[in-house]
């Protein structure tokens, strides 16, 4: 069972044609379960999570009929009789899901930190895929018609969680030699956090990768100019020292050893599930998500977003 938070809410389960669930306020209800369900979700915090500008006057009964509509969205005609996956339980909701099921930002989640520690250990071809990866699994935006407390919370760790493995992708992409997308990360990375140094510093070492010295030169400059005008601070000392080496013209560039062990058997019939670069000899299966849940990674757990 594939369940997407990222974009349009749904299931996908095995046999069953992907269902939508339409309603925002069961939208939020849905994922804050979905996210918390190691431990459950209280009543009085789902319902300021559903109505973070006060609660209505007939709360209560207003968020069973939310929980029913999740209730219902979870059930499907393969379960046993009188087996329903969502519990109300010591004034907590319980959502259980099958052994199989994958969550996208969970698998995004997984897979970006396998990937930054794959380049921290120049497996670079890893950390190329696994971080493509996980930006594919967070290309759509979460719950774009809900705000509050809790669900700005779960998009500041999203967007953390995709600028990491756009940098950690143009990176891998760079000490690969693959200069296009290593400038494709780096500047969807900018555009999204344009006061963000290390994306910069992506951009840099994408130009540089190309050749282009002048343009890795130029995007220092850019980026001094930005954080003058709007912080009134000059780059960090790791941006500084980018530049220096720009300047002397060297290249610290770390280039690709041969990957060994088993996260370098590829399965060819399953890469076309996400976007990949230009092959690459024995790269490893990335993050893949299916109606049969993650074949890569399992389920983490996630960040505990409760709000007391």
């Amino acid at each position: 069972m594939l369940i997407r938070l990222a974009g349009l809410v749904t299931i996908e389960p095995e046999g069953v044609p992907p269902q939508h669930l339409s309603s925002a306020q069961a939208q939020v209800a849905f994922a804050r379960l979905i996210l918390e369900r190691s431990g459950g979700t209280s009543r009085d915090q789902l319902a300021d999570t559903v109505w973070p500008d006060g609660l209505p006057d007939t709360w209560a009964s207003a968020l069973r009929s939310v929980v029913s509509r999740v209730r219902t969205f979870v059930t499907f005609p393969q379960q046993r009789p009188g087996v329903t996956p969502l519990v109300a339980q010591g004034g907590r909701y319980l959502l259980r899901l099958p052994d199989d099921a994958a969550v996208d930002v969970e698998c995004a989640d997984a897979a970006a930190k396998e990937a930054a520690e794959a380049y921290a250990t120049g497996s670079f071809a890893v950390a190329q895929q696994l971080a493509a990866a996980a930006v594919s699994n967070l290309r759509g935006s979460f719950l774009p018609a809900h705000e509050g407390e809790w669900v700005n919370g779960v998009r500041e760790w999203l967007d953390e969680l995709r600028l990491s493995a756009l940098e950690t992708a143009s990176l891998a992409s760079a000490a690969l030699g693959d200069e296009h997308h290593a400038l494709r990360y780096a500047e969807e990375a900018v555009r999204r956090a344009p006061f963000r140094e290390s994306a910069y510093r992506c951009r840099m070492a994408a130009h540089r990768t190309a050749g282009n010295r002048a343009e890795a030169l130029r995007t220092y400059q850019q980026l001094r100019e930005v954080l003058a005008e709007e912080l009134g601070i000059d780059p960090a000392p790791e941006s500084q020292a980018a530049y220096l080496e720009l300047l002397r013209g060297s290249d610290t560039r770390r280039r690709p050893e041969p990957e060994t062990g088993a996260m370098t058997r590829l399965d060819p019939l399953l890469m076309g599930m996400f976007e990949a670069p230009d092959p690459r000899p024995a790269p490893p299966r990335p993050c893949l998500l299916t109606p049969d849940g993650c074949l890569t990674h399992p389920a983490p757990q996630a960040p505990d977003w409760r709000v007391a």
